[in-house]
């Protein structure tokens, strides 16, 4: 999981402007990290079952907040899948 300290920098690095915390970009970015987080620990952990649940509705909430952007606003989908390196 990531620390609130963690969380806070990866909200300014996304945030659309100074009180955003709800955007797409800023769900999809921590939706990122946990993911990534994630993978790391249940490659320590193969038999933790629990956490590859949660990992997989993680990648399906962030694709499903990827398919919004990409349908309503096409240039901050695409500078936002540059941004955290993802393969679309």
């Amino acid at each position: 999981m990531l620390s609130n300290k963690q969380k806070q920098e990866i909200i300014k690095k996304f945030q659309i402007h100074k009180d955003d915390s709800g955007s797409p970009e800023v769900q999809v970015a921590l939706l990122t990290y946990q993911i990534k987080s994630l993978i790391k620990h249940l490659k320590k952990y193969p038999k933790d079952v629990s956490s590859r649940k949660g990992l997989l509705g993680m990648v399906n909430q962030r694709k499903r907040l990827l398919n919004y952007l990409k349908e309503r606003e096409p240039k901050r989908y695409q500078s936002l899948i540059k941004k955290l390196g993802l393969k679309k």
